[in-house]
């Protein structure tokens, strides 16, 4: 990542800002996507207390990795220069995965990975490296073995976590490749006392980013166990103004100063405040699912079309993103997560920013 390919991306993002002011104001739609996501398998090789998905029975049908090389191209054939982010599951897992990223290099097409840090060994390391990544996103919910390795139910994670970011700050030093890596914390009633130290030990670690997100309502621990109630509210409150001041002081904390404020208020279950509405997810989020399938926002939302059976662009202007755009600009709920999350323009560059301060 350099300041030519951000200054390209943020490019891309003013104009987005315009075409949705545009869209919420008359109805035209010249919108276009500008947030990419990939989820290339559902199947995980850890057991996250938070998560469904190695519960499953049946999966959904994966796309090879040709057929995601279609996609990729189509998308970029509608929108032109763009970055996606791949994630599962664990994508480190699906046979060929690394190739693609390498692929979408050689395409420019600006590919970045989130992944449970689990498969980071040193030979998938320098690989990873060699195919130039756009980011390496790692979930890491703790400072310590005892509450990560609990959290993501796999005894030993870790450790092997630990290895595996220490090999890509090395061979990323080796290869002379710049891309940030960032700590992904879901934050939970378990774990969110420790945030600050965890700030500590990606600073410790090396030139780590942070990204920390709150959790959401999925599996059967989210709602007996996990999930932050009002008896703790006071004490994540405080957490969060230490995490501000962190960040001012400046620690190397990614997400927008506005969206840790409203992190309380996503577990106290309240609507979006009108600072972050309307909802532009609608106008932004391209989300290519295992099998193909494309939404904007799985929070209910139906999907609007299959990228294996038309182009990004159909799919986009399509009747159904049509009136899925329209319905998203009218929901309140307060999402953090951090493919939906609310950001400003102003946020984006700000992240941005920091991203760049974090690539070597």
């Amino acid at each position: 990542m350099n300041l030519r390919e951000l200054a390209s991306l943020g490019w891309m993002h003013t104009l987005s800002a315009l075409a949705e002011g545009v869209y919420l104001k008359t109805g035209i739609d010249s919108t276009r996507p500008v947030a990419f996501y990939g989820l290339v398998n559902e199947r995980c090789n850890v057991k996250c207390r938070y998560c469904e998905y190695w519960r499953f029975d049946k999966y959904n049908d994966e796309m090879s990795i040709a057929d995601w090389q279609k996609a990729l191209l189509s998308v970029k054939q509608f929108v032109g220069n763009y970055s996606i982010n791949f994630s599962g599951g664990e994508p480190l897992i699906k046979i060929g995965f690394i190739d693609l990223l390498g692929w979408c290099y050689d395409h420019g097409i600006k590919a970045g990975v989130t992944t449970n840090g689990s498969a980071l060994t040193q030979a998938n390391v320098k690989r990873i490296v060699a195919a130039h990544p756009f980011n390496v996103n790692i979930s890491v919910d703790a400072p310590t073995a005892e509450v990560h390795d609990y959290l993501r139910g796999s005894p030993g994670l870790f450790d092997k976590l630990s290895s595996g970011i220490r090999f890509l700050l090395e061979e990323r030093k080796a290869q002379g490749v710049e891309f940030p890596i960032t700590i992904k914390p879901t934050i939970t009633a378990r774990n969110f006392r420790l945030l600050p130290q965890l700030v500590d030990w990606a600073q410790e670690m090396g030139d780590l980013l942070i990204s920390p997100q709150p959790l959401s309502r999925w599996s059967p621990e989210t709602y007996n166990e996990l999930w932050i109630e009002s008896t703790e509210m006071a004490e994540f409150e405080e957490v969060i103004e230490t995490l501000v001041a962190m960040q001012k002081a400046g620690a190397p904390i990614l997400t927008p100063e506005s969206v840790l404020r409203l992190m309380p208020g996503s577990f106290r279950e309240e609507k979006a405040p009108r600072s972050a509405m309307p909802c532009r997810v609608g106008m932004r989020n391209f989300f290519i699912r295992t099998n193909g399938d494309i939404e904007v926002c799985n929070f209910g939302f139906p999907i609007i079309g299959n990228i294996q059976q038309q182009s990004a662009q159909q799919i986009w202007y399509s009747p159904e993103a049509k009136k899925v755009r329209a319905e998203t600009t009218q929901c309140e709920k307060l999402c953090l997560i951090t493919c939906v999350s609310q950001k400003t323009l102003g946020n984006k560059v700000g992240m941005a920013l920091r991203m760049l301060k974090g690539t070597r």
